[in-house]
């Protein structure tokens, strides 16, 4: 199939409720379907949501929202992500899932790509950064990339866009449609570039430039009241502004293909992806003008699973 039409979730997630998250995730689901989606991308750790609270307090503060964090995450094979992967076979529709991963008394930033089989494959995020460390394990395992109708897909959480070796391993495997799940972009907003949205959105266009790739970019809404700090005390309350989401899609070339929603709107943002020019080889020149030879992660590190296949009854 060369032409497929994909959809962006912007929207703000169900903080620390797992049950009512799943719900919300089948409903965008099965609106994605309705819009004539065949590819469908969500935020990173959209279930229960990215864990805002390590930003604002001491790792003291946050131990009640850590508490709360596991008790709301998912398991691989828990009911909760075999319900999503139901509504993924009944739709017909291909899911790119940011979720909190519980593994025992480890949480991990994993990612799920759903086919519309229903057959899942989990990866968790290989390092997480800074402040992620306070509430996730690092993996160290590889990228997450897999073949299907609708082309070959792959995907990577938040900061990993700003990692060479990993952005070279992915280059190397010549995506033709690439997921960038971002979690939001509301800390610091309007005051550091860095944790802002003009950085981060032109790491999506550099990876669709560099991989040659369409780049879905979905990003979380962040409202302040949606957010549980009301007893966080000034100066770190400040650093949640709202809003902060800033979905997009890209071509190979980082020309954008959809009109973006404003930042505080919740909804699908869709476009109609042409395979074919996803073809040219990626990234044939590195930044320093040098020949770029892809960076691998040494194979001790590499951790696979086995894609699940849910059954034919459902969840």
């Amino acid at each position: 199939m060369s032409r497929v039409r994909v959809a962006a979730v912007q929207a703000e997630p169900k903080w620390l409720n797992l049950s009512a998250g799943v719900e919300q995730t089948i409903e965008y689901i099965e609106a994605s379907e309705r819009g004539g989606a065949q590819v469908l991308a969500f935020p990173e750790t959209f279930l229960p949501g990215f864990p805002w609270w390590m930003w604002l307090n001491s790792v003291d503060w946050g131990e009640e929202f850590l508490a709360r964090y596991s008790a709301n995450a998912l398991t691989a094979d828990g009911p909760e992500l075999r319900a999503i992967a139901y509504a993924a076979r009944r739709t017909g529709v291909h899911v790119c899932l940011g979720f909190a991963e519980r593994a025992g008394s480890e949480i991990f930033m994993s990612q799920a790509l759903i086919d519309a089989d229903g057959i899942i494959a989990v990866a968790r995020k290989a390092e997480p950064t800074g402040l992620e460390r306070t509430v996730f394990q690092g993996s160290g395992g590889g990228p997450l990339i897999r073949d299907t109708v609708h082309g070959r897909i792959g995907v990577l959480g938040g900061a990993d866009h700003l990692r060479a070796d990993l952005r070279g391993q992915m280059y190397e495997q010549r995506e033709q449609i690439h997921v960038a799940a971002w979690s939001g972009f509301t800390v610091y907003y309007g005051e550091d570039k860095e944790w802002g949205p003009d950085l981060n959105t032109a790491a999506s266009v550099r990876y669709a430039m560099d991989g040659a790739t369409h780049v879905i970019a979905p990003v979380a809404v962040v409202p302040v009241a949606g957010w549980e700090v009301v007893d966080a005390r000034m100066p770190e309350r400040r650093l949640l502004r709202g809003g902060g989401g800033v979905s997009r899609i890209f071509g190979p070339g980082g020309l954008e293909l959809a009109t973006p929603l404003a930042e505080g709107e919740e909804g699908l943002l869709y476009a109609d992806l042409d395979l074919g020019r996803a073809v040219r080889p990626a990234a044939a020149v590195a930044p320093r003008g040098e020949r770029l030879q892809p960076l691998r992660v040494p194979s001790g590190r590499v951790v696979r699973r086995e894609p699940v296949r849910v059954g034919l009854t459902g969840a």
